[in-house]
């Protein structure tokens, strides 16, 4: 079955971190730039990081540089998000998608044709 699975997301307080995981089966993640997306309440979904096939091209959106943290083992055919001094207002339905394509990320990577998508996990952040 060709799925992708995340993990990690929970509850934390305000300041504190979390590490996503996403774990593709069924297929090799190898050709694929990845990404995470969030989505808040009552608000678009939007592209948190990309990262290329080998890890060296790799996209921050402006409110988590600095702070969160993507990452690759292909190995183990499996993307991580390092999230720390996490805020009241990074609360989300984050998940994560592949699409296939050894190229960087681009400017808006988000606009990708990402054809496999995580189950999705959600980051709630108490103040």
């Amino acid at each position: 079955q060709v799925q992708m699975v995340e993990s990690g997301g929970g509850l934390v307080q305000a300041g504190g971190s979390l590490r996503l995981s996403c774990t593709a089966s069924g297929f090799t993640l190898n050709g694929y730039r990845m990404g995470w997306f969030r989505q808040a309440p009552g608000k678009e979904r939007e592209g948190v990081s990309c990262i290329s096939w080998h890890g060296t091209s790799i996209k921050y959106e402006d409110s988590v540089k600095g702070r969160f943290t993507i990452s690759r083992d292909n190995a183990k055919n499996t993307m991580y998000l390092q999230m720390v001094s996490l805020k009241p207002d990074d609360p989300a339905v984050s998940d994560c998608a592949a699409v296939w394509g050894s190229g960087s990320c681009a400017a808006s990577w988000w606009r990708g044709d990402f054809g496999y998508w995580g189950q999705e996990t959600r980051v709630t952040v108490s103040s």
